[in-house]
């Protein structure tokens, strides 16, 4: 284990890791024990914003507030991170209890975002935050190069667009709950009077009502 998370820190990081403990520890989900990567990723999610909303400010100096706020907003969403995870094979480094393990929580949205963060605040820890902003300006790089105009959240988008035709604003209902408690999938129904409706399924309320937004917009195109 300690051989593949230096190969890792190394390889996918890009950093010599100096207290390799740090990196284990990010990638430590909390049904193993009290130590966890819980506050580690308390520390990145805050550097991962400030690298985030730095970059977005340097990149697009003419954009006013509130185009650079959607932007960010997608650049650090669970989704985003989970993604970004996936992307550095972060599912076959996190060490799990049994039961999360057999629940394939090392799959979980939540889950591989949260390490991803925690992997930024241990470098923020061992190599300094210039090492972690670099590291997230690196990796996010194309995301945010992707990002040619400033995007618009789904449910903005769909409160947007039922005002448009004069319709009251969407409602967003939880109509079904499964899975265990650290690995949960929420099951969500929006509805516009007038509009339609849709339902949709994600790892957490706000993820599904996104997805179910998502699909609804998609109805009405």
């Amino acid at each position: 284990m300690k051989a593949d998370v230096a190969k890792f820190v190394r390889e996918k990081l890009g950093h010599q890791p100096k207290d390799l403990r740090l990196f284990e520890l990010a990638l430590t989900h909390a049904s193993v024990g009290t130590d966890n990567y819980e506050r580690l990723e308390f520390l990145g999610d805050r550097v991962l914003g400030h690298a985030i909303a730095q970059a977005l400010y340097d990149r697009y100096p003419k954009e006013p507030e509130g185009y650079l706020s959607r932007r960010y907003n997608v650049l650090v969403a669970r989704e985003t991170c989970a993604e970004i995870g996936r992307e550095l094979g972060i599912p076959s480094l996190v060490r799990l209890g049994k039961q999360a393990r057999d629940d394939g929580a090392n799959q979980s949205e939540n889950v591989v975002g949260d390490v991803v963060e925690a992997l930024i605040g241990a470098l923020v820890i061992d190599g300094g935050t210039d090492a972690a902003v670099q590291f997230v300006g690196r990796i996010w790089g194309s995301h945010l190069a992707e990002q040619r105009k400033a995007p618009k959240h789904p449910k903005s988008a769909l409160q947007e667009l039922a005002a448009e035709r004069e319709c009251k604003p969407p409602v967003y209902e939880v109509v079904g709950r499964t899975g265990a408690h650290h690995h949960p999938k929420f099951t969500v129904r929006v509805s516009v009077p007038g509009l339609g409706e849709a339902t949709a399924e994600g790892t957490s309320k706000q993820e599904a009502e996104t997805e179910a937004a998502e699909a609804l917009l998609k109805q009405l195109q």
